[in-house]
């Protein structure tokens, strides 16, 4: 079964900020999701499965937890069934804002 851009994010949604106590889903951390599936290798092996791209930022350019954001974004992508390989880009373009959360997480944070 393919994997989905809802499947990608749901995963992601495992990903808890760890100063903000909120999934990096909902902070509106997660800007793109783009996933490639490919065939099996050439040369006979098993390489069934998709390579899964995504573009994430941070709160700020100076977040401390970025290398435990990224690195647990791409173990739980990786942990998906049917993900062959894992790309986690950070970008800060265009800069992350409070307008990207959702509701659930605006909700957490006490923020009307």
């Amino acid at each position: 079964m393919p994997v989905s851009e809802d499947q990608v994010r749901e995963a992601l949604k495992q990903v808890i900020d760890p100063e903000l106590f909120v999934n990096i889903v909902d902070l509106g951390l997660i800007y793109t999701v783009n996933i490639t599936e490919s065939d099996a290798a050439e040369d006979g092996a098993s390489a069934d499965g998709a390579a899964v791209e995504v573009e994430m930022t941070m709160t700020s350019p100076a977040c401390p937890a970025g290398p435990q954001l990224l690195a647990q974004s791409k173990e739980a992508v990786g942990n998906m069934e049917g993900v062959q390989n894992v790309d986690v880009k950070l970008v800060m373009t265009p800069p992350w804002t409070p307008d990207r959360m959702t509701e659930d997480a605006r909700d957490q944070l006490g923020i009307f």
